[in-house]
């Protein structure tokens, strides 16, 4: 292990899958014996491309054995263009793990409702591979993902897998669709009719567009989902990891030092704050 999350381990990427136009998961495996300490699901790591920059990405796969890393990589500036245009078997640095986890292994028995938007499901899907692993720990498991258009959907295999399981409710939407389309038409929240859940009983995540998730938050809580059952991931354009660069800021929290995942009860004040 490495010990520190400021000291860069060298990796190499080991495998890169296409997700969509602008979005490859990428296998990270260490070049030597040093690895980052392990990462858990809402945690993110620093990537940094030699010569470019670094950026925060989220871990979006716990499955493969530790020191193995899993990144969904999304084409949306410089380091990330650099990043996803690197061959396999080429060397990146890698600093982390940062950031709390979702507080997945501290809600046993309860049940679950995920909504995501876009690449919002990179961050949830290490939760939905936990909850599938201790599947007898948990209640009701629901997950909503919206999406822009069919040609934006990712982790095709995943989805389907989760579709065909019984154990797991999953619905997915899209704001506009082909003819052929024969799936649900609309914003992600309009699923919720579709969830399967005990208020009382119940701890949901969020992760995706700011807009989506303020009206996910009002959507939980018209469903009688408690105010401190509810988390969200900022995904905040995060540069340094270190408070300093005031790029995330939200109110008095740095999303790169503080998050990115947030009880809604600490964001819920600056949620509505226009150009905040």
């Amino acid at each position: 292990m490495n010990g520190s999350p400021w000291n860069p381990v060298l990796y190499k990427v080991s495998s890169k899958s296409i997700e969509n136009a602008d979005l490859l998961t990428f296998e990270l495996d260490p070049v030597g014996d040093e690895a980052i300490d392990p990462i858990a699901p809402g945690q993110f790591n620093m990537l940094y491309a030699f010569g470019i920059g670094e950026i925060p990405i989220s871990v979006s796969s716990i499955l493969p054995s530790y020191p193995t890393l899993v990144h969904t990589i999304q084409d949306v500036g410089r380091v990330s263009k650099s990043l996803i245009q690197l061959p396999v078997g080429d060397i990146i640095g890698v600093r982390g793990p940062f950031g709390p986890e979702w507080p997945v292994a501290q809600v046993k028995s309860k049940d679950v409702l995920l909504i995501a938007g876009g690449v919002g499901l990179c961050p949830l899907r290490p939760v939905i591979e936990y909850i599938l692993d201790h599947r007898e720990q948990f209640g009701e498991v629901n997950v909503l993902f919206g999406t822009r258009h069919p040609d934006n959907i990712i982790y095709h295999r995943d989805i389907i897998s989760w579709q065909s399981d019984p154990s797991i409710n999953f619905q997915i939407t899209v704001d506009h669709a082909f003819p052929s389309w024969r799936g649900n038409v609309g914003v992600v929240t309009h699923l919720i009719d579709k969830a399967k859940f005990y208020p009382e009983n119940t701890i949901s995540f969020l992760c995706g567009p700011e807009v989506m998730m303020r009206f996910g938050i009002y959507a939980c809580l018209d469903a009688g989902i408690s105010e401190d059952m509810v988390y969200l991931s900022m995904e905040r354009n995060m540069k340094c990891a270190i408070g300093l660069c005031g790029h995330c800021q939200v109110g008095p929290y740095f999303t790169c030092k503080d998050g990115a995942v947030f009880p809604y009860t600490m964001m819920k004040p600056y949620l509505n704050i226009s150009e905040l």
